[in-house]
């Protein structure tokens, strides 16, 4: 009997890749998302795919770093330990040029604690403008803002714009396989 090779994803622009954070910082933003509800999931960081870029060798990605936004090759992260949401093919490239706009957005920690205020209830005055409009972007916020620049609307349930956090990227990407 031969064997069938297990066909692997081969991640398109615009796709939010979805993987794991090893060691403090990712323990702080598991924390992060258990504040906000989100239990221990197991991926704790999102970039969105842009592709080939001119000038670079290899496919390229867009995260949020401490440091800003910055571009990155694909082949940073092991393709055995990313998932990928899966951008419709007519936003794919205006998804990844939303992303390539979006290089040197800083990176906030307090994100993570506002948007706990927000899912705890917390009266906290103008917390919704603060989480919309800082100017700053965890990973999950600058892929989600990217897609709805590009088109791509992840979320049809009335949240608050910038109200995103891995493990809401990581429950789309659930829904996404149970109905493949």
């Amino acid at each position: 009997m031969e064997e069938v090779a297990a066909v692997t994803y081969e991640p398109q622009p615009g796709d939010i890749g979805l993987t794991q954070i090893h060691g403090s910082v990712g323990l702080g933003i598991r924390i992060g998302q258990w504040l906000n509800g989100d239990g221990f999931a197991d991926y704790e960081h999102a970039f969105v795919v842009v592709g080939d870029v001119e000038g670079y060798d290899g496919p390229q990605l867009i995260e949020a770093e401490p440091g800003g936004a910055r571009q990155m090759p694909l082949a940073t992260y092991d393709t055995d330990t990313v998932v990928y949401l899966h951008c419709p093919q007519r936003c794919q490239d205006a998804v990844a040029a939303a992303a390539l706009e979006l290089i040197g957005t800083p990176y906030s920690f307090l994100d993570y604690g506002s948007l706990a205020l927000h899912r705890l209830h917390i009266p906290a005055p103008l917390l919704k403008r603060y989480i919309r409009s800082t100017g700053h972007e965890i990973c999950s916020q600058l892929a989600d803002l990217a897609s709805c620049r590009g088109g791509w609307h992840l979320f049809a349930d009335d949240r608050w714009e910038g109200d995103v956090v891995p493990g809401d990227l990581l429950a789309l990407y659930r829904e996404q396989e149970a109905s493949a």
